[in-house]
């Protein structure tokens, strides 16, 4: 009588299951390789934005840079110079990135973040050397996927809230947390980069996690691929709407460019094998 009883009470429970998922209620699971990044002033030291009157909002950012497989996945394609499901993707542009964001958001049914007309010129885009030119607006309520904001990247990079004021992110020391040209290849180069050098070492991009993670627990945002963001790069000598913010180094290039607070940038349809990107989402 008593296994009748179990057994009944288990169908039951199998059924109520059953019925929330039929009902759309059960959680989220587009976020399981997401950190969910808690909001507030910057408090790393070495941040660009430590001591100004900078306060961000919670977001979801990924653990990994987007892999091949991923890319895969969603695109149909992969340009990637270095052949590996596990490796980051590379060789895309800022553009194809975006697309990326809307097509995965739209496979997984949810809302792009990205109006992409690529058949009208971005008046606001002055590179001369930038044939695309696409006219890019955000929807900033929508639930998909979408490239970090330059202010968010160096943010959780250096360790939102959790921060430790790292060097590099979540480590004083590169090799613990970086691919860069140093140790990318096949032994640890030393004295003065070089790309011949570099070159015959046979440096290429690592699976995405082989390094150990940041306070937050995200991985490779110093070194493997340069990561694209949503931003236009601006500084004091560089005209707004010229070229995109890159962040976070990669295997080919210096351990000074690993650092968070490093700011680069290319042109919107510039690619690489060392440009590749993560994914936010909002919270």
């Amino acid at each position: 009588m008593k296994k009748l009883f179990l057994f009944s009470t288990i169908i039951v429970f199998a059924t109520a299951c059953s019925r929330r998922e039929s009902n759309n209620e059960v959680s989220d699971n587009s976020t399981e390789n997401f950190v969910l990044v808690k909001g507030g002033a910057f408090v790393n030291t070495k941040s660009n934005l430590y001591g100004k009157q900078a306060t961000l909002s919670d977001f979801y950012i990924c653990k990994y840079e987007v892999t091949q497989n991923e890319w895969r996945d969603v695109m149909g394609n992969d340009s990637s110079k270095f052949k590996g499901d596990n490796l980051p993707v590379e060789m895309v542009s800022w553009y194809n990135c975006i697309d990326y964001c809307n097509e995965r958001s739209i496979k997984e049914h949810l809302k792009p973040y990205y109006t992409i007309d690529k058949t009208k010129k971005d008046p606001n885009n002055k590179n001369d050397l930038d044939s695309m030119k696409w006219t890019v607006t955000i929807n900033k309520e929508a639930n998909g996927y979408r490239l970090p904001t330059e202010a968010e990247w160096e943010y959780a990079a250096g360790g939102g809230q959790m921060s430790k004021s790292y060097k590099y992110s979540g480590s004083n020391n590169a090799d613990t947390v970086a691919w860069y040209w140093q140790n990318a290849g096949d032994k640890y180069l030393q004295g003065v980069w070089s790309w011949p050098v570099i070159e015959k070492n046979n440096n290429k991009t690592k699976p995405v996690g082989s390094k150990m993670p940041n306070e937050l627990g995200l991985y490779d945002m110093s070194g493997n691929v340069r990561e694209w963001c949503e931003d236009w790069y601006e500084d004091a000598t560089t005209t707004i709407g010229s070229t995109r913010v890159w962040r976070g180094g990669g295997w080919m290039g210096g351990d000074f460019s690993c650092e968070p607070s490093f700011r680069g940038n290319h042109q919107a349809n510039g690619k690489g094998p060392d440009q590749g990107f993560r994914v936010c989402r909002n919270k």
